[in-house]
């Protein structure tokens, strides 16, 4: 897609990925439209790139959050892609996890995804092209102890972006789904630091990803994972999936121990 000029929403834009993000879609020229659930985060996000953007505060998860995005796309004369990267992330023992936490994390990373697109749909089957990339996680594809909740909402935003790929595939909007490894952000908390740590897990800065996410925007890959070895333990996972179960389980009393803490 060439995005020169382009209308893009961008879902999560003051997080550490959106926001550098944002940062490299405003180099192209065009709109974006921001959102956000904290008004000032996106007024301070919208100053660094020269206050000339649509901001939209609003919770995503409700469909009244909802509504004020679309609406918003609707009065700028419409978008021509969206890139949902509002997520959230707990690091716990599934049995520990409030009810809570859980149908937010489901509600957030899933459900609000797939009804935005939803809603979307009209204004991006009204452009000669259009592009919808989700933001999952290498977990979306390998299941790992102490998030499996995460892992669950990511592997449902996984299945419905290649079943919408290819419901799509005979129209004009093209859909991608990208998948990051540990990234340098404020969404992981101590905890997952020290954890990652301890398990030797490497961790990519926002920038990396941001640049990745707008090559797939404009490259338009059904699919992409980040990371290595990460890459070839999705396969693995895949074909061999008792390889990398045997491997994590081994690691469990280090999950539990700082899952705990």
């Amino acid at each position: 897609m060439n995005i020169q000029g382009k209308t893009i929403l961008v879902t999560g834009s003051t997080g550490g990925i959106g926001t550098e993000l944002c940062k490299l879609r405003a180099q192209a020229g065009g709109k974006l439209v921001l959102t956000c659930y904290s008004n000032e985060q996106l007024a301070r996000l919208n100053a660094e790139l020269g206050d000339k953007h649509i901001t939209v505060t609003a919770d995503i998860s409700s469909s009244e959050g909802r509504e004020k995005i679309v609406a918003a796309g609707e009065e700028c004369g419409g978008i021509d892609g969206v890139i949902n990267l509002a997520g959230v992330l707990d690091f716990n023992l599934f049995e520990q996890q409030a009810h809570e936490t859980i149908e937010k994390i489901l509600n957030i990373n899933l459900v609000a995804t797939v009804l935005l697109c939803r809603s979307l749909m009209p204004m991006l089957q009204a452009r000669p092209e259009a592009a919808i990339v989700n933001v999952g996680s290498i977990f979306g594809s390998i299941g790992h102890p102490g998030f499996a909740v995460y892992c669950a909402s990511k592997a449902g935003l996984k299945c419905f972006t290649e079943a919408l790929s290819r419901e799509l595939a005979d129209t004009a909007i093209h859909v991608s789904y990208i998948a990051p490894r540990a990234t340098s952000t404020r969404l992981n908390t101590d905890k997952i630091n020290a954890l990652n740590a301890a398990l030797g897990s490497k961790s990519d800065t926002p920038e990396y990803v941001a640049n990745q996410i707008k090559l797939v925007l404009e490259k338009n890959p059904r699919i992409r994972y980040l990371g290595w070895p990460e890459k070839l333990f999705v396969r693995v996972n895949a074909l061999f999936p008792s390889i990398v179960h045997n491997a994590l389980v081994k690691k469990l009393d280090v999950i539990k121990q700082f899952a705990n803490q």
